[in-house]
């Protein structure tokens, strides 16, 4: 059987492995590092224009054999597994939390606070806005305040943005455009955003993407990567609890194991992996999966819910102008403690409105110039499609689990979500609910709209939660560097780690809070690991 040692083992392959591992080079840059990852390396830029041109003629998924057909969970969102994880094909949306969240317990009684002060999170997001090259203008919103500005300029309002901007303003709430991790300028040797408009598959590597970070360590030789490489279990050594290895597989050879040891590791699989791993990882001293003796593992999975309004407007625009980019609103990102708990940020984007046709109603050909008439006529008026994602808090059994009955072909238990919100946020809902219809009945006064229709989410969107960070064992996994508390040199990473998921997009979070986790693991590396 192949052994592989290393000081640092990172266990999967997306952004938050991608941050560690930089960063990990930088600060110890003689230790050795292996990262595993189940899924292929796409390393293959050079054909995205292609891959974008086929998506747009022909509907074809752009990214070709980013999934592992067998290696599914239940309730989980996005089945993504590569070199670079969900990151691939993010939008790109940078936002930050505010200090409510790390302080519910303190300021609103509410669920638990973070173990972590509010001055530290930021410096640790300007970090991550360098790192990934964030473009944004700053927050209209003093509580905001950022002790570093934005590595870029926020990118120019297309037409059809800036009038919904205008239209949003109208209302009294204050929007501006969605902090992104896309050059606004040439940045860190990637170019300036041409608004394709398809940021999922970005042609032009303006949008940050992993594969650029786990390419430029390869091609340095900083790190080891092995792909296609799937880790079933962690194992304990004899003598005490700390991790001695983790046995794997490649994919192309399911019946000769491949073993790693390493000093440290660190999970990095993401809010569904990195707790599935670690059920998986049973033995006779931990009979129901590593850093797990009082059974939190898998617990207070989390996210936040949404509901959406379609909201018809007195604008003329023109749709289809970079339709990824939207703007947002951090008006309700705080709740004043003597009224009733709702925090929410709110987005709006222009919704995509009637397209070109060849017959107008009375059945008539239009060609050439009454084409565009017809078109321009019927977009007299424009929809905006407007949301807002609110923080909801996770009951105790909002949880990943082991599902017996759904394995893959190495006979492993694939992993179970259901998200449960705890009782406060229950007895809060029609209340919340009412609050929403009356912010988009706010918004659509302001230019004589009116709301088309309405909509709730069915699922909890930027998952997040699963091995959660705290200070008391008996209800967290790790301490707020993701160290676990029942094995000294076993780390969990990014979104795993969140206690809640706030009230918009988690990715900067997952990585400010990896990028701290890093200073700590690089510390606690022998002495002979940090020259």
């Amino acid at each position: 059987m192949p052994v592989y040692e290393s000081d640092i083992c990172i266990i999967g392959g997306g952004v938050s492995a991608a941050m560690l591992a930089q960063k990990l080079t930088e600060l110890r840059p003689h230790a050795s590092i292996t990262v595993v990852e189940a899924g292929r390396s796409i390393f293959d830029f050079e054909n995205r224009m292609k891959y974008r041109q086929r998506q747009m003629e022909y509907g074809e998924n752009p990214w070709h054999e980013d999934f592992i057909p067998d290696q599914a969970a239940e309730g989980q969102i996005s089945r993504s597994m590569a070199v670079g994880g969900q990151a691939l094909h993010w939008g790109g949306a940078c936002n930050r939390f505010s200090v409510e969240d790390l302080r519910l317990k303190s300021m609103y009684g509410l669920y638990t606070d973070w173990p972590l002060e509010w001055d530290d999170l930021e410096r640790h997001y300007c970090e991550a806005e360098r790192r990934l090259g964030v473009s944004g203008d700053p927050s209209l919103y003093s509580a905001d305040k950022m002790t570093q500005p934005y590595p870029m300029p926020g990118m120019i309002l297309s037409h059809d943005i800036a009038q919904m901007k205008q239209w949003g303003n109208q209302s009294g709430i204050l929007f501006q455009g969605i902090p992104q991790s896309k050059n606004t300028v040439p940045y860190d040797g990637r170019n300036a955003c041409l608004r394709c408009g398809t940021c999922d598959i970005c042609p032009t590597g303006a949008k940050y993407s992993p594969d650029f970070t786990f390419k430029r360590l390869l091609a340095n030789k900083k790190i080891t990567l092995h792909d296609h490489t799937l880790v079933r279990k962690l194992t304990l050594n004899e003598g005490n609890d700390r991790i001695a290895s983790a046995e794997a597989v490649h994919r192309d050879h399911p019946d000769d194991p491949v073993q790693y040891r390493a000093g440290t590791f660190v999970l990095a699989g993401g809010y569904t992996w990195s707790p599935h791993l670690l059920l998986l990882s049973t033995s006779p001293r931990f009979p129901n999966g590593l850093a797990n003796k009082t059974g939190q593992v898998g617990k207070y999975s989390t996210g936040h819910a949404f509901i959406t309004a379609y909201i018809e407007i007195e604008r003329d625009v023109t749709p289809g102008m970079n339709p990824q980019y939207g703007l947002i609103s951090r008006e309700f990102f705080r709740c004043p403690t003597d009224r009733p708990y709702v925090r929410h940020d709110l987005r709006i984007w222009p919704s995509n409105g009637p397209r070109p046709r060849l017959k107008n109603d009375s059945g008539e050909f239009l060609l050439g110039e009454d084409v565009l008439t017809d078109w321009r006529a019927r977009n007299k008026k424009s929809v905006a499609r407007v949301r807002g994602y609110f923080d909801i808090h996770p009951d105790e059994n909002s949880a990943l689990t082991l599902d017996p009955t759904h394995r893959n072909s190495l006979g492993d238990p694939m992993p179970k979500i259901i998200h449960k919100m705890d009782k406060a946020t229950e007895a809060r809902w029609p209340a919340t609910k009412q609050h929403m219809n009356e912010v988009f009945a706010r918004l659509a006064k302001a230019d004589n709209g009116k709301i088309l229709r309405t909509s709730e989410s069915d699922y909890l969107d930027h998952p997040a939660g699963g091995c959660r960070m705290g200070t008391d064992p008996a209800t967290s996994v790790c301490d707020s560097f993701g160290r676990t508390h029942d094995h000294e040199n076993l780390y969990v990473v990014g979104a795993p780690t969140l206690p809640s998921a706030g009230c918009t997009n988690g990715t900067l979070t997952f990585v400010a809070l990896t990028l701290r986790s890093a200073t700590a693991i690089a510390n606690q590396l022998p002495a002979s690991q940090r020259s």
